[in-house]
């Protein structure tokens, strides 16, 4: 067809110990959305990353508007009209919109001696009226919202004349507002021609912005299909090669009576105002709300990371004095922060070492050695409980996809023996597959008396893996559900209301109240 932008032909690549890509394709037409998804570990962001010249191929062929070409840099991309956007945004927050945009390319003068500021911001403007972008080019990056940068990485993409444009989970820091101001801004780049490749774990936005959907599975080409004309589930099989039933499994047995965790009046700031909740042995507590609703702020400062103003806290019944992250550790509280990339793992350090290492005294030997053969051990059992996809214990964690990566989060906090773990945002940035382990994970911990705060934005997820549910708006409970009670309509009145809702026919609403 005269409207193909690329073609990827029989694509490898292969990494010590792994082959990455056996015999990939891919086809993208200029003024298309096509969809690319599989799960972590699939090959998807490899392929993309060979397109943009990243990594170079071991075997295959890419065309661009039917001419062989070679991509051996990213700036050879570039050259061609080959864009990537990353998931996390490459972007410096110290400089201005119009310095980050050119930067390497600033237009000069005097001999080229010096930078043209006014010609740079000029040229920025231009860029953002074609785009219709309502920003000023001399705002430094530090000030826009993430949507707001999203945009400008984007703008500093077709700044190369870009034709291709890959987005890699373009969504996942988003409202749902933003994400409709996205969509739009997608579908004029889609009528001006532009070939977008659109990388996504949520299924259901493909059906709203993609043309075509293309399935990669185990580093192999699957299928690709009209987005139209599929239904989710046919590409959630095709993804995992096996039917992952979504429908809500039984909760865990009803937790105990027991109290292990009480918060009494938690305060700090204007982010949290005077929070309180109780968590049971045995339960998942649900923390919903939107983006901003002081939910983080709560599990940081329950787990020491941030200070609080005032508040008390009590755990197994006994007054907790938590002012650092070793004090909550010691107090028997695990928390998987919701970058975990960032917060919960050293990537350049092994399997083993990441699992050890936030109870490394339990390892230590005579005068201080570490005990290796026991460190081995212990990540070795948990990598079989907790089933991380990794060659042996060695392995480096950046290696691994980030469903494993969360797992191997979750066998540092079950070695230090925390009874009480906050996870923040689990299944953020996995696939479906992966979500349905950890979705199990979460059951069993429960099951095995383990108490569980998880912070979700995901409505289906917080009403699939709940007891109760703990809803916030700007830095307040706003109302809290038994799961028998809840449903996606009230959460969602509890999340926009900045006072707490009495439900007088609700014993868990009036027991908010008073």
């Amino acid at each position: 067809m005269d409207n193909i932008l690329v073609s990827m032909e029989g694509i490898d690549k292969s990494f010590p110990g792994v082959k990455a890509l056996d015999q990939c394709r891919f086809e993208l037409r200029a003024g298309e959305v096509h969809a690319l998804v599989g799960e972590n570990g699939a090959g998807k962001s490899t392929l993309m990353k060979v397109l943009s010249g990243i990594y170079a191929k071991d075997a295959g062929r890419i065309l661009f508007k039917g001419k062989e070409v070679d991509v051996p840099s990213p700036r050879a991309a570039q050259d061609l009209g080959i864009s990537i956007i990353h998931q996390e945004l490459n972007l410096m927050p110290h400089l201005t919109l119009a310095q980050n945009i050119f930067i390497g390319r600033e237009p000069r003068r005097s001999m080229n001696l010096f930078l043209d500021e006014a010609t740079l911001n000029k040229q920025t403007a231009e860029l953002f009226a074609t785009m219709h972008l309502k920003l000023d080019p001399q705002t430094r990056v530090s000030n826009l919202t993430i949507a707001k940068q999203q945009m400008v990485e984007i703008a500093k993409a077709l700044s190369y004349s870009s034709e291709v444009l890959i987005m890699d989970e373009p969504t996942a820091a988003l409202t749902e507002t933003e994400i409709e101001d996205l969509f739009e801004f997608i579908r004029d780049l889609r009528a001006k021609g532009v070939g977008i490749i659109y990388i996504s774990h949520r299924l259901e936005e493909l059906k709203q912005i993609s043309d075509r959907v293309t399935v990669m599975r185990d580093g192999h080409y699957i299928d690709t299909v009209q987005t139209a004309e599929v239904a989710t589930d046919k590409i959630i099989s095709m993804m995992v090669g096996r039917t992952i039933f979504e429908a809500k499994p039984e909760l865990p047995e009803d937790p105990s009576n027991d109290l292990v965790l009480e918060v009494k009046n938690l305060n700090r700031g204007k982010v949290l105002q005077d929070v309180s909740f109780t968590l049971k042995k045995g339960e998942i507590l649900g923390f919903a709300g939107l983006m901003g609703a002081g939910r983080t702020e709560v599990a940081r400062a329950v787990f020491g990371a941030d200070p609080i103003d005032s508040g008390e806290i009590y755990v197994m019944g006994k007054a907790a004095h938590i002012r650092s992250p070793q004090q909550a550790v010691w107090n028997g509280i695990g928390y998987l922060s919701e970058d975990r990339k960032r917060y919960g793992l050293a990537l350049g350090m092994e399997v083993k070492e990441n699992v050890a290492m936030a109870a490394m005294g339990k390892f230590l030997g005579f005068l201080g050695w570490i005990n290796k053969s026991l460190v081995r051990a212990t990540a070795k059992h948990h990598i079989d409980e907790l089933g991380i996809k990794t060659p042996n214990a060695e392995q480096k964690v950046k290696n691994l996809s980030g469903g494993n990566q969360q797992k191997v989060v979750i066998g540092k906090w079950l070695t230090a023996d925390t009874d009480i773990l906050i996870f923040d945002e689990p299944t953020r940035g996995i696939d479906v597959g992966a979500k349905s382990e950890i979705y199990r994970l979460l059951n069993d911990l429960a099951k095995q008396g383990k108490s569980i705060i998880m912070i979700s934005s995901e409505l289906p997820e917080i009403l699939r893996m709940s007891h109760r549910i703990v809803v916030m708006c700007e830095g307040r409970i706003t109302g809290e559900f038994p799961i028998e009670e809840a449903t996606q309509e009230k959460i969602m009145t509890l999340a926009t209301a900045r006072k707490a809702i009495v439900n007088d026919n609700s014993p868990a609403a009036s027991a908010v109240a008073a």
